[in-house]
């Protein structure tokens, strides 16, 4: 659900997060073509980054109402922007976003320990008999 206010305040911040991590990202690209090794690999290595990026929503973002939401959680997500900027949007839009995130934070923690623990099945300790 979208509320209209929200949908505005977002179609009006958007184009600025925009630019400010298509700047940032400019200044990664111009770090790797600083690069001191071949011309080869730091072409590669460039477009291996633009390509990775180009599909971001701080890059390239569908505007739909029904995308809202998602968009802002992959703006997150992609560093182009925080909580922080969604000071001026509803409560409900902040408190769906921090239990999404918080949700996520946790599936994640969960993956950890899962992934450990079966690092640990695989490799298990081995006692040292004294």
């Amino acid at each position: 659900m979208c509320i209209e206010s929200d949908w505005k305040l977002f179609r009006k911040r958007l184009p600025g997060w925009q630019e400010n991590y298509m700047a940032t990202l400019l200044e990664q690209y111009k770090a790797i073509l600083e690069e001191d090794t071949q011309a080869a690999k730091r072409f590669h290595k460039l477009e291996d980054e633009l390509l990775e990026h180009r599909k971001d929503a701080g890059v390239l973002c569908e505007m739909r109402r029904s995308r809202m939401f998602s968009n802002i959680l992959c703006l997150i997500h992609e560093g182009a922007i925080t909580q922080d900027d969604l000071e001026g949007f509803s409560e409900e839009l902040r408190k769906r976003v921090a239990g999404w995130l918080k949700m996520e934070e946790k599936e994640d923690s969960k993956k950890e320990v899962r992934h450990r623990e079966s690092n640990w099945v695989r490799n298990p300790v081995k006692k040292i008999k004294p």
